[in-house]
Parts: C-alpha cells; structure tokens; sequence
C-alpha cells in the first residue's frame, strides 16, 4: 500500500467522502493551530465535529481506533478551542473515523460519534 503517510491520506480522503456522504458538510481539513492538529472540522445540523482519521493496514498493534492517545485528545481538544474561540455554535462533538485496509482497493470503515471529549 505505501507509506504511513499516504496510508493516512488515503484514510483521510476515504473519511471525508464518508462523512460527505452522511450530510455532514466539511469546513476545515488539516487545520492547524500551532503544532496541534485537526484532521476534519465539520458542520451537521447544530454541531461543529472534530474528526481524528486512524488508518492502518493491520491490525498487529490493535485496531486504529485504539491508538487514539490521551495526548491526542487532548491536542485535539485544546486546537478545538482555538478554533471555536470566535465562532457561534450550539454544540460541539469529537468523533473518530477508523480505517482498516484490507487491500489496495477494500477497506472497513467505522464511524465513532462522542468517541472523546
């Protein structure tokens, strides 16, 4: 398949058609503050979603969803708050779009709403 990296740019492509595909409309990719990072912002209904995307191609060290970390979390968290510092929202979520790749061409996706906050 690649790289890690393009092993995570797939994933993040295929989690953003994904989501797409749900009604969720995408606001930021990639969006930085700092050295922190956050893979998708996205609007649905009253919510502002911040999306972390795992992707692996084996499941030898767990599945992709067990390896968001607490660091992460609260990385997310706290570019989260930077982002909403001037925004008007009613609610907010953390989601995480995990991403097994079985091959080239197939993968399992699952979608864990509130996975953190």
């Amino acid at each position: 398949m690649g790289t890690k990296r393009k092993i995570g740019e797939k994933g993040e492509l295929l989690a953003e058609q994904f989501l797409q595909a749900k009604g969720y409309e995408i606001i930021e990719k990639n969006w930085r503050s700092g050295h922190k990072e956050i893979d998708l912002i996205c609007r649905h209904a009253d919510f502002y979603i911040f999306v972390e995307v795992k992707s692996r191609t084996n499941v030898k060290h767990g599945m992709p969803e067990e390896s968001v970390s607490e660091s992460k979390i609260r990385s997310v968290t706290e570019a989260a708050r930077v982002f909403l510092y001037d925004k008007t929202y009613k609610d907010i979520r953390f989601d995480v779009v995990s991403i097994l790749f079985k091959n080239e061409t197939e993968y399992d996706i699952l979608h864990i709403q509130d996975a953190f906050y």
